[in-house]
């Protein structure tokens, strides 16, 4: 198996290239292919995967190049974790907002906006070129954020693509430490859009059967979930729910935006993570991963790609997995080529979303609202202009008044010319 990571100078890759080492049995990689325009990076990531590899005795070797089509030849799989536009970009969309009063987010709100601008039509074509070159039956997993947009336009243009997060599979580690059981002894009830859902539910398996815990989860273990969500624990109870910790940018948006404006942006202690994370890999003698790499964020990331890759390729019996897929009629209350985040049976057919029990109307209301602008978001990420940014940034729950969605608009603008062809003529 030939498995291609674009994007894969970045810090994250080797956390990646862990998981693969450590999953020999279940995922049959032979070769690795990373590839991405920094040769620079290319050439400290790459050396310091393989000796991740060769440390834990794993026979697969890493190839790198800057050549897309060179690097996605004869791929099984490709996996996508770009960042158009770098650090600069992401502090932009962290900050430009701010001066109309919103929070600033590299995935939520105008910032979110922006990068999924930046993001779909390079996205679009690396998945161009995947299907003319590695052909149209290779599977596509989407990494990159804003992930249920950018999913939605792969799936949209046609292409075998599945949107990966690691926030699910983040809470069911945590939650099978906090109960002492087997990661996959948790089953969780996911529901709503990248960044925005909710766990309904938290079964555990038993030799009896399984056992609903979220009573635990909210009871003996609430102040335990609250600090590490920055949710108030009354107010989960009342839910009856354990939200994203990105519904904090909806639910505390005042609250998050006065600490923004106190606070560096993320980009900036990103910076200074990946800089010492670089100079790590570059040494020799490193052959582990270093503990430092937990800072970067993306926890998880590992294993939750490497499980999604051995479902669509291995050609055994159907997974669960929580991963962006077309809702298909999941949620009647969303066209059926909204994309969702939700359990998932998942083969070499593809992944379809798992029977869902009604959403209540206190989350059905905001995936509607969303799930609207992320309609706009694409819309204009595909045709551009000025005024679909603006109706787009209008119908976004955070934003919602067209003085500041007209605003908004031509900031974003302005910080993004150089990443937006139609902005430049």
């Amino acid at each position: 198996m030939r498995l291609t990571v674009v994007g894969g100078g970045s810090t994250y890759t080797p956390e990646l290239v862990d998981g693969i080492a450590g999953r020999r049995a279940s995922l049959d990689v032979d070769e690795i292919v990373l590839v991405d325009p920094d040769t620079h990076r290319l050439r400290v990531v790459g050396p310091f995967c393989q000796r991740l590899l060769d440390h834990a005795g794993h026979p697969a070797k890493v190839l790198t190049t800057s050549n897309l089509r060179q690097g996605v030849e004869g791929a099984s799989a490709v996996l996508l974790q770009l960042r158009v536009g770098g650090q600069k970009a992401r502090r932009s969309d962290e900050t430009f907002p701010h001066a109309c009063g919103c929070i600033g987010q590299e995935t939520t709100g105008a910032g979110g906006l922006a990068k999924a601008l930046r993001t779909v039509p390079v996205v679009l074509d690396i998945a161009d070129t995947v299907r003319e070159v590695a052909g149209p039956d290779t599977w596509i997993v989407n990494f990159t954020n804003p992930v249920g947009i950018v999913t939605r336009a792969l799936l949209q243009a046609g292409h075998k693509a599945v949107g990966l997060c690691n926030v699910a599979i983040g809470l069911q580690r945590k939650f099978a430490a906090w109960f002492g059981v087997g990661t996959d002894d948790v089953r969780l009830d996911h529901v709503g859009l990248n960044h925005l859902t909710w766990e309904r539910g938290v079964t555990v398996s038993t030799p009896d059967g399984p056992v609903e815990r979220l009573g635990d989860l909210l009871g003996e273990f609430g102040e335990r979930v609250a600090e590490e969500l920055g949710a108030p624990l009354p107010w989960m109870r009342r839910m009856n729910a354990i939200p994203s910790y990105y519904l904090r940018y909806f639910y505390a948006h005042d609250e998050v935006y006065a600490s923004q404006l106190e606070n560096p942006p993320r980009a900036d202690v990103v910076i200074e993570v990946e800089n010492e994370l670089l100079k790590l890999y570059a040494d020799p003698s490193v052959v582990t991963k270093p503990e430092s790499l937990a800072k970067r964020g993306g926890a998880y990331y590992s294993e939750a790609a490497v499980q999604l890759v051995h479902a669509l390729t291995a050609g055994g019996e159907p997974e669960e997995h929580v991963v962006n897929v077309r809702n298909n009629g999941a949620m009647p209350f969303l066209p059926d080529d909204a994309v969702i985040e939700v359990p998932a049976t998942v083969d070499g057919s593809g992944a379809g979303p798992l029977p869902i029990r009604p959403v209540e109307p206190r989350f059905s209301g905001l995936i509607s609202h969303v799930t609207a602008y992320e309609f706009l978001a694409l819309e204009a990420a595909l045709k551009g202009g000025r005024d679909r940014v603006a109706d787009a940034l209008l119908a976004h729950p955070l934003i919602g008044q067209y003085d500041t969605a007209d605003r908004l608009a031509d900031d974003l603008v302005a910080a993004n010319r150089a990443d937006l062809p139609w902005a430049r003529v």
